[in-house]
């Protein structure tokens, strides 16, 4: 039992090894690292194997299939050295490249069990969609065995993606923090994305997860945490992320090379009146501590810096989106001279990292002209709203 009296989650994962025929048989490939496991932490591929699936393969996400990759890595594993099967490296690997892969494997159906955080920006959700687009052109079917949001499914923020900024961080037009799983995710893109793209659905899937209800976060499943990537630490590194990895556009650390990322933020010149006045805005379910950290890789590394922790006192009252874009206006407030958005060329041809993580270059633009972003938080509806009742597994 959870802490409060719910009973454990059964992961999608766990149902099809108790029913291989989840999947519908053939040969399948699985899509899948470190985070595909099972409730007693037996990693799933073998797991597949023991339980007489016909698995022929294995497919990595950004970080590699042992998410051992920092952010922007892919896997260098070409064969899985407990299983004995060819891994196939997906990061970055799209289009025609892409059908090329899924072609060469064999594979009838891909299995995709990957922890998600809620975050559009988090990678392994695109991993999904451009292997759902690619499965679609090729005829390969996609099951999902489906996990829980892990910071459950009542409440979504931000605005949703325009397509204009679309990217790796973002590919469909859904909010910056979604409330949905992987598979009400992959049902969503199905009906309303992948058919744009690859002129039909792909033959989909979805074995949930029994036992969720949108109103379980992490801590309240009875599942462990594995940390879905290095820098994704803990459940209390999920919470916040949504809102703090936006500090990924900016000049400042986002506690990258710490122990603690995305839960703190710094730069060489901040001082005594950011965390003050971080306290005045009485933000919703947190509070902010002064603190000083040297990074010991990533943004300013070796330097010492001066910033802030987030300490969240309510987990259903925080609101991580709003809190970061009003850190974001008080440090361009406070610091106008210092305070800067990251600027670097990219494939999609914006240089602004803010504008691809925000969907869009609204708050950037709302930020440099001193005005008031935080209307801009505001979500388009709750999940139940924004992604349609039809594509809602979960009550």
């Amino acid at each position: 039992m959870s802490a409060d009296g719910h009973g454990a989650v059964r992961t999608g994962s766990a149902r099809l090894c108790a029913s291989p025929g989840l999947a519908g048989g053939g040969r399948l490939g699985l899509v899948t690292n470190h985070t595909g496991v099972l409730p007693d932490l037996r990693p799933l591929a073998p797991a597949l194997l023991e339980a007489g699936a016909r698995l022929v393969a294995l497919f990595g996400p950004e970080h590699g299939l042992h998410g051992s990759g920092q952010a922007g890595e892919g896997g260098t594993a070409r064969t899985d050295p407990v299983t004995g099967l060819p891994v196939h490296d997906t990061y970055r690997c799209a289009g025609e490249r892409l059908d090329k892969l899924l072609t060469g494997s064999g594979v009838d159906t891909l299995v995709y069990d990957l922890q998600d955080v809620g975050a559009r920006f988090y990678t392994y959700v695109w991993t999904m969609f451009d292997l759902m687009v690619s499965a679609a052109r090729t005829g390969v079917r996609l099951v999902v065995a489906d996990r829980p949001n892990p910071l459950g499914g009542l409440v979504g923020e931000g605005p949703l993606l325009d397509p204009r900024w679309a990217s790796f961080v973002g590919r469909a037009p859904v909010p910056v923090r979604h409330g949905l799983t992987c598979g009400e995710l992959a049902r969503w893109f199905n009906a309303r994305a992948v058919p744009e793209l690859a002129g039909r659905p792909v033959g989909l899937t979805v074995i949930e997860a029994a036992g969720w209800t949108r109103d379980l976060d992490a801590g309240a499943t009875g599942l462990p945490w594995v940390a879905p990537s290095p820098n994704m630490p803990t459940p209390a590194t999920a919470a916040v992320y949504p809102g703090t990895c936006l500090f990924e556009g900016t000049n400042l650390s986002e506690g990258r090379g710490t122990t603690q990322p995305f839960e703190i933020v710094g730069a060489p010149y901040l001082d005594g009146r950011f965390a003050p006045a971080l306290a005045e805005l009485a933000l919703p379910g947190v509070r902010f501590r002064e603190l000083h950290f040297v990074p010991a890789f990533h943004k300013h590394a070796g330097q010492p810096l001066r910033g802030v922790q987030l300490h969240v006192t309510d987990r259903a009252a925080f609101r991580p989106v709003l809190t970061a874009v009003a850190m974001l206006a008080t440090l361009r407030r406070l610091y106008p001279a210092d305070f800067a958005w990251h600027t670097a060329e990219d494939p999609t041809g914006h240089r602004h990292f803010i504008d691809l993580l925000w969907g869009s270059d609204r708050l950037r633009h709302t930020i440099d002209a001193g005005e008031d972003p935080l209307p801009l938080c505001d979500p388009p509806a709750p999940p139940r709203e924004w992604a349609g009742d039809d594509v809602l597994l979960y009550r």
